[in-house]
């Protein structure tokens, strides 16, 4: 059998967060200013559009709705969204959607924004999300078992912006997602500003979901080329065997311009360098690709 390829751009739009379900991929991305698009794709190449999948009046927020991403738990579908720089949580009983809010409501009264879930082998989830204080900082809390709360007064801060690489725009960290490898919890973020060609993503570890963790010395694992640039809030999914990890963000679509932004996908993987276990994205890339399946 012929093995499909690919080459970046897969679609317009930004954030982008992909579900694989049941065989079949939705990705979920910053595309409406009224809600969010939702594509599907059997193979990670060929996606198509199914329309909106959530809707404003449906659900609580007026306008500035950004960076969706979508857990499977307890038979069904939750997705937490940004509107209006404040997080909210809505339900579906498809990957389709639609979703919606039988109580409208913000997670928080404070303003925070890139909310991702993770869970763990233990199955509880933890909420990872960005606050504003003197810039994008991360922060974590572990879900309320109606998994539509969280408790802040168990909030923990978990960093800001520190390094030269970080800072090259303003003091932003944000669009936080967790891997776990072997043990160990791979908290992968994006620094910079989006609009800032330095936009670029690195990680950090720790032993523990909600820290202390401690950043990767050799960051950032995803920049800018002489040709890519504006890369980064990210994702990971897998292939159908879940043995290939795969890298989905977005970058700018021209080089010295901040719009229109795309979605990418790269190979990823964790990989031994020098006796450490190191996680490498091999992107970004604007050449063909071969296929993930």
């Amino acid at each position: 059998m012929m093995k499909n390829y690919y080459k970046n751009p897969i679609i317009e739009g930004a954030d982008p967060f992909v579900l694989l379900y049941e065989g079949t991929y939705y990705l979920y991305c910053t595309s409406a200013s009224d809600g969010f698009l939702v594509y599907s794709s059997t193979d990670m190449i060929k996606w198509k559009n199914m329309g909106y999948c959530l809707k404003k009046g449906d659900v609580i927020g007026e306008g500035g709705f950004w960076a969706p991403e979508v857990i499977y738990h307890n038979s069904l579908f939750y997705m937490v969204y940004v509107a209006d720089e404040h997080l909210a949580i809505a339900t579906s009983k498809s990957p389709l959607g639609p979703f919606v809010q039988d109580k409208k409501g913000w997670i928080s009264n404070k303003k925070a924004i890139d909310g991702h879930f993770f869970k763990d082998d233990d199955g509880k989830v933890y909420l990872y999300y960005v606050r504003f204080d003197e810039g994008n900082v991360l922060y974590a809390c572990e879900m309320n078992s109606d998994m539509l709360t969280i408790n802040e007064k168990n909030e923990v801060f978990l960093f800001r912006a520190t390094n030269d690489w970080e800072l090259k725009d303003c003091s932003v960290v944000e669009g936080p997602f967790v891997l776990k490898h072997d043990g160990i919890y791979y908290l992968t973020y994006s620094a910079n500003h989006t609009r800032s060609p330095y936009y670029a993503v690195g990680y950090a570890t720790s032993k523990k979901p909600l820290g202390p963790f401690k950043k990767y010395e050799n960051n950032p694992i995803l920049s800018k080329t002489d040709r890519v640039n504006g890369v980064g809030h990210h994702s990971f999914t897998t292939d159908h065997d879940k043995k290939q990890l795969i890298c989905v963000y977005h970058r700018h679509f021209i080089f010295n311009e901040f719009t229109p932004i795309i979605v990418c996908i790269d190979r990823a993987e964790f990989e031994k360098i020098n006796s450490k276990t190191t996680l490498v994205i091999y992107g970004p890339t604007n050449t063909t690709q071969p296929g993930f399946n």
